[in-house]
């Protein structure tokens, strides 16, 4: 009765004092600075609004083709077929950490035959045989399996936030890449616009050299200028085949398998109203990487426990019965047995190689720590100034717009005076040249814009549930 008693009230202490440090998120640090989870210092301008930042940002364009794609790369995606596999591999983790807590049974049996020395191979032996069952449960006095399993739920939990990185990364990679498709269109379609104008000129100086106007030296300038233009063309062609190609691998397609539907893309992707992009508060629980680099720091925390708990005995209660004896005598009153007790195993000459692992988990928990730190100011960082950056290519781009109308209009005043003989070919063939200089760069920069939307989106950690 005694002996049953020290038993129950190991029982009692088992799982609850746990070796090693209750976890706790950092509390110092930028992740609880005022300054990092309060308004953006570069949302200031009116491209952008306070609001939350909605999961599938990508609807905001309004854009069903761009819906689908990023649908069907979410679904298809290679990169995050792997991601979701290697979450399943940690929930198996998980569940067998788990296992090891629960009670344990092992069965075994066998027969014997045997002979005494001196006699004659022709002679029978002795057939014996033994059966037996061994019970075994983990005590866990110490909680060193369940740290175990915190160390595995936490791993679990950064896994997850991995895949969700992979997941935010494959639609801002499709959006992307959609968006320059529709970009190289529309820079080919502003190139051939000026070509066309530079052909008409092309035209006009051959027509005037016929009727004694001209001279062969305008012609062959008005050529080289249509073929300069004509020369930018197939870089508009390469870019636009090449983000077609890139569409394909994240739809998991082979590059000639590419969505023909996007390939007649000419409009740049453009959102009706301003950004939602929240606050830095909304920006550290959303981002995927600050999770998963937290998850991690409770996972080594976790560890300190497991090795701590290595100091002390691990006490597992076991039982076992079996029968054993000879065949013919099977069944008899002394061929049964049974133990029941405790089994107690501790590595007490070994105590400093244990503080030596317990004192290596937590300088690993400080490293995690730093690096915790490093991803938030990162993500402060990138958000910071893809948000400057796009608020400053949007005023180039609206600057570059003013010029290029002025520049259409003095192009337009150049053949106007040249057709009525107020002004030479010279004149009219640098007022167009700045005119393809000016939809050039303006085209350029519009082009650009889409692409900087994406940057914010992508570095505000936005694309999963």
């Amino acid at each position: 009765m005694r002996r049953l008693t020290l038993l129950a009230a190991l029982a009692l202490i088992a799982g609850c004092t746990r070796a090693g440090p209750d976890y706790h998120p950092p509390v110092a640090g930028p992740a609880n600075d005022p300054a990092a989870t309060g308004k953006f210092l570069s949302a200031q301008d009116k491209a952008f609004a306070d609001e939350p930042l909605p999961d599938r940002w990508w609807r905001l364009y309004a854009d069903p083709r761009l819906d689908a794609l990023v649908e069907q790369a979410l679904a298809a995606n290679t990169d995050l077929r792997a991601a979701d596999a290697n979450l399943r591999r940690a929930e198996a983790v998980v569940r067998q950490t788990e296992a090891s807590r629960q009670l344990t049974t092992d069965l075994s049996g066998g027969t014997t035959l045997s002979r005494p020395s001196g006699t004659g191979t022709t002679l029978p032996g002795t057939l014996g045989y033994n059966l037996g069952i061994s019970v075994g449960y983990p005590l866990d006095v110490r909680g060193k399996i369940a740290r175990a399993i915190e160390a595995s739920l936490a791993d679990r939990d950064a896994v997850a936030a991995a895949r969700d990185a992979v997941r935010i990364s494959v639609a801002a990679a499709t959006a992307r890449a959609y968006a320059d498709v529709c970009a190289a269109n529309f820079r080919l379609a502003a190139t051939q616009r000026i070509v066309a104008l530079q052909r008409q000129t092309f035209g006009a100086t051959q027509r005037l050299q016929r009727a004694g106007r001209g001279t062969a030296f305008d012609v062959t300038r008005a050529q080289a200028a249509v073929q300069t233009s004509e020369a930018n063309l197939p870089i508009f062609a390469a870019q636009r085949r090449a983000g077609l190609y890139t569409l394909a691998a994240l739809l998991g397609r082979p590059a000639a398998d590419y969505p023909r539907d996007v390939e007649s893309c000419a409009a740049l992707p453009a959102l009706p109203r301003p950004m939602p992009v929240g606050d830095g508060a909304a920006l550290l629980r959303r981002r995927p990487d600050i999770r998963q680099a937290e998850r991690t720091i409770a996972g080594d925390t976790a560890r300190i426990g497991v090795a701590t708990a290595d100091l002390y005995p691990q006490i597992n209660l076991a039982g076992s019965a079996g029968l054993s004896g000879l065949v013919d005598r099977a069944g008899g009153p002394t061929s049964f047995g049974f133990s029941l007790g405790p089994l107690i195993s501790w590595s007490f000459p070994n105590r400093p190689a244990v503080r030596a692992r317990i004192e290596a988990a937590g300088a690993q928990v400080d490293a995690d720590i730093a690096r915790f730190d490093s991803t938030v100011l990162s993500a402060l960082r990138d958000t910071e100034t893809a948000l400057e950056t796009y608020a400053r290519d949007r005023d180039q781009a609206e600057a570059l717009r003013q010029a290029r109308d002025s520049a259409a209009t003095a192009a337009d005043q150049a053949g106007r005076l040249f057709r009525f003989g107020r002004s030479d070919f010279l004149a009219l063939l640098q007022a167009q040249s700045s005119l393809a200089q000016a939809e050039a760069s303006y085209a350029t920069a519009e082009a650009k814009l889409p692409d900087d939307q994406i940057a914010i989106f992508l570095a505000l950690g936005g694309g999963w549930e």
